[in-house]
Parts: structure tokens; sequence; C-alpha cells
């Protein structure tokens, strides 16, 4: 049996995310970056995507540590979007520094290119099949959408401008949908609208220097894993602009004979999606759990290997 650790993406983010972590990271992230993180966490600045995806970064990095500090290391780690890049650097693959530094200017990019008028829209209750269907009739040059995650077998992701996913989200409700609502992400991500940052962004890893991963990288938008530095190049640079397969991730490592789970922070929205994969076996959230109970399920799963 095998043990994973995943990361959430953009909307899992809240208030004061960063205030309780550990002094030594934040000092290390204020080092690197050149300014106070602590001010990166307040609702006011987290309507900035650059100050939202480093406070992901910045406390999966953390939670993690904290859980390996007495906790064997896990067999496979994946994560929704910017949740690749803590994984990455769990995985031994990616420096914390380079992460943060890469981080930062993926934030601003995306950010840049998409300042108002476009997002990211979760539709519920509907088949992929009929989510295409809406996508295909709403689609054009002026009003752009596309589908962006696959999360489960009916909660699909939509990504474009306000007018076009605010027509589909209305067609999906008459459909049946049981939801159909606007998520905290103020740009278009993983379609193609975010080609030219991605492309920006490959630009700045090529000086980057980047290991095989020590641990199995799962990737997010492939839903297998990515073993070569190369790879790896590709995967996190152009994430953004490539469809998210969450299932087929989660469904990838069930099948591998992953049988834990364990969410970092922020929040559980990746360990409710994996309820409906996981037939067997234990799903939990670093958040609300205690730390020696999550360590234990590491040591146990590990004694299980074969």
């Amino acid at each position: 049996m095998s043990s994973l650790l995943v990361f959430p993406g953009q909307g899992a983010q809240r208030a004061g995310m960063l205030h309780g972590l550990a002094p030594h990271i934040l000092d290390e992230a204020n080092d690197v970056l050149g300014e106070d993180v602590l001010l990166l966490d307040s609702a006011e600045a987290l309507q900035s995507t650059r100050a939202v995806q480093l406070c992901l970064l910045i406390a999966g990095v953390a939670a993690a540590r904290r859980l390996l500090e007495q906790a064997p290391a896990p067999d496979y780690v994946a994560g929704l979007s910017i949740g690749a890049y803590p994984a990455a650097v769990v995985a031994g693959a990616l420096g914390f520094d380079e992460a943060l530094r890469l981080v930062s200017l993926r934030g601003e990019l995306m950010q840049r290119a998409y300042p108002q008028g476009y997002g990211m829209t979760a539709i519920i209750g509907l088949d992929l099949a009929a989510v295409e269907a809406l996508l295909a009739q709403v689609h054009s040059d002026r009003t752009p959408v596309y589908l962006a995650n696959i999360n489960a077998d009916n909660q699909v992701v939509i990504a474009g401008s306000d007018e076009a996913m605010s027509s589909v989200a209305k067609q999906a409700r008459s459909l049946g949908a049981g939801k159909a609502c606007r998520l905290a992400v103020s740009v278009p991500s993983h379609c193609p609208l975010l080609e030219a940052p991605a492309q920006a962004l490959a630009q700045a890893f090529a000086d980057v220097t980047l290991k095989a991963p020590t641990l199995g990288y799962l990737s997010g938008s492939r839903a297998r894993p990515v073993i070569s530095p190369e790879a790896l190049r590709d995967d996190l640079a152009f994430n953004m602009c490539r469809v998210v397969d969450w299932r087929g991730t989660v469904q990838s490592a069930y099948e591998r004979g992953v049988r834990l789970q364990i969410e970092l922070p922020p929040g559980a929205v990746l360990t409710g999606l994996a309820r409906r994969v996981f037939e067997q076996g234990t799903v939990m959230a670093f958040d609300g759990a205690r730390l020696d109970t999550l360590q234990a399920l590491l040591r146990e799963e590990g004694s299980r290997q074969p």
C-alpha cells in the first residue's frame, strides 16, 4: 500500500493562512522575496493572484515539513495547479527558494494578462459531455470560455470571460446543475487564454536547476507520474494553460496502490473529491486533524510496504 500528499489550488486560500507558521520558513520566504510575507495573507492582499499563489506555496511546504519531521516520506505527491509547486519542492525536485521566485513571477504574469473581466466557475451536477456541449454553444472570439478542471464525474470548472461564464452557468442550471458558482480566482486558468504567460514562465524556467523527483510526482494535468527534470520543467511551466484532470490524477494514484491521502493546507476540498475514488483506505486533511495522528497513519502505511 502507498501514501499520497496532495496540495490544493487557487480558491482554497483564506485570510490569515500564514500567521502561526514556523518563523524560520517565514524568514526564509522573506529573504528570498525581499518582503514581509505576512502582509500577503490579509483579505485585501488575497485579491492579488500573486499573493494567493505565494501563500499556497508557503503554507503547503510549511505543513509538509512539520508532518514529515516525525513521519516517513510519502510514496507520491500531487498538486492541483499552483499546488504542483509545493509538491515539486516536497519531492526534492525544486528548491524552495527557486519555487518562491517562480511562483511570484507566475502570479504576476497571470494577473497582468487578465487583470479583470475573466475568471473561473465551478459547475456541479452535470457530466463532462453536457458541459462541453454548452461550451461549444457559447464560445466565440468575443465570448471565450473553455473547460479548465475535471474534478469529479459531476464536477467540472470552466474558465473564460465573465459574460461567457455567466451564459454557460445559466444554461447549466436550466439543465439541472445543482450549482454553478464563480470561484475566488481572478484569472482564466487552465485554458489557451494563458498560453502567452506560460511561454514567458517557461523562459524563466530555463535558468532553473531541477532534479529528478525522489518521490513519485503525479502530474495534475497528465494524471500520471513525471520522472525526468525536463518533463517536470514542462509540467510546471505550462500547467497554467492545460486542463487539470484531478479526477484522473486521484484515480491514477488509487490504481497505483495508494490507500492513504493527506491534503496539505489550506482546506479540505481535495479530501472531499478523493472520497469518491477511494473505495478503500483513508482520506484526511491536515487542517482539523491531529498532527500525531497523521504521522502515525504515514508510519502505518509505510510499514505495509512489501
